[in-house]
């Protein structure tokens, strides 16, 4: 078999995958269904994948229906893959006291290792988006280092697109691109599932080597690349982003924003979900005979008050500024900072915008109006 031919996995082929990933020392995370949603968590098996399962996804609103019989049919859900590389909460250090002598204790990094089953190319474009945040400079995170550098990444290149998919916009899918170790695109469903396996790293062509398949056919790769050409032209929402970072940092005071403003509740859903999105907060614990003390990173948002707030107040005070802020970092001033759009098209702050918001839609708005900006308008 040539070092770039791809494999023909049946369904044991996909079980040995797993099995293979588990023995090699790996914690092995992929898709489930639970409590009415995908979620990613850790998976002994194939029959813990979502098989069966259809997302239906649009703004405010998201269900999972019974459709078929594919193991990878439904899209993103409300969880990306941030949540185990970069998690929600990470304790950064703790003090103990005794006897009077105080020693501090820098949390270690871990030591255990995931492997992920079934990212999308949207996803791995986001990693790819943190590892700049997190990795580069001379500010490295040694928590997010170690999990990412001792991660083994499979991708699921997309069958269907959800009605909130714009990942062709930003050229991150419904194929991916880069990144994975291994790439499934599934072919056939039902009793004879079958997988198209496509190696994209030595450790990755390793693997399938000791797998129990075969080298696809010219007609297998065909197949392939009709399922994700299909779901590119089955997308429903884009985004234009010729020029789009200077339109939106040109365009402060847009009357836009006071539109959305009067939408948006701030909630924080959208950053919560999305799988980009790497602002924290510290919080100080101790307890009360003043015996320990520990400090803790979690997640937060720009759209919370207290992050934006200096001595004295807050200098993002109402939804106008928080919006604008958000959506002029994710689109536009992310590629001074990173090169890079902070935006991959995955759709999950449209659906899980408790209105509605699509940033698709409000970007459109934008550039059709963009030249309505006399007036200016307070936050």
């Amino acid at each position: 078999m040539t070092p770039d031919q791809p494999v023909f996995l049946d369904i044991a082929g996909l079980a040995a995958l797993i099995d293979g990933l588990k023995e090699d020392g790996y914690s092995v995370a992929g898709p489930q269904a639970h409590e009415g949603a995908i979620i990613y968590d850790i998976v002994e098996g194939v029959d813990d994948l979502p098989r069966g399962w259809v997302d239906e996804q649009e703004g405010g609103h998201y269900r999972l229906r019974r459709e078929g019989d594919a193991y990878f049919s439904h899209v993103v859900g409300p969880q990306s893959w941030k949540k185990f590389l970069h998690p929600p909460r990470q304790r950064l250090w703790h003090t103990r006291t005794e006897n009077g002598e105080t020693t501090l204790h820098r949390e270690p990094v871990t030591d255990e290792n995931h492997a992920f089953i079934g990212m999308r190319g949207c996803e791995l474009a986001a990693i790819a988006v943190q590892d700049k945040v997190f990795m580069e400079g001379p500010y490295a995170d040694p928590h997010y280092r170690a999990r990412r550098e001792g991660a083994f990444f499979v991708a699921v290149n997309c069958g269907r697109a959800a009605d909130t998919c714009f990942c062709v916009s930003m050229e991150t899918g419904p194929k991916a691109n880069a990144g994975y170790d291994i790439a499934l695109t599934e072919i056939a469903t039902g009793d004879d599932a079958g997988f198209l396996a496509e190696a994209g790293s030595a450790r990755g062509r390793a693997m399938l080597d000791r797998l129990p398949g075969r080298p696809a056919t010219e007609a297998e790769c065909a197949s392939a690349v009709a399922v994700t050409d299909a779901t590119a032209r089955s997308m429903r929402r884009s985004i234009d982003t010729d020029g789009l970072p200077d339109l939106i940092k040109n365009n402060p005071e847009h009357p836009r924003w006071i539109d959305v403003a009067d939408r948006c509740l701030s909630c924080a859903n959208c950053t919560m979900v999305c799988p980009t999105c790497f602002c924290t907060t510290v919080e100080d614990k101790s307890e009360l005979d003043g015996s320990a003390a520990s400090r803790e990173q979690r997640w937060d948002s720009c759209f919370t008050v207290d992050f934006s707030y200096i001595h004295g107040g807050s200098v993002r005070p109402g939804g106008k500024s928080r919006y604008r802020q958000w959506m002029t970092h994710k689109l536009a001033t992310w590629h001074d900072q990173f090169d890079t759009s902070g935006c991959t098209g995955c759709g999950r702050c449209i659906t899980w915008c408790p209105v509605g918001i699509d940033i698709t839609e409000e970007a459109a708005a934008l550039r059709a109006t963009a030249d309505n900006t006399d007036a200016s308008h307070g936050d």
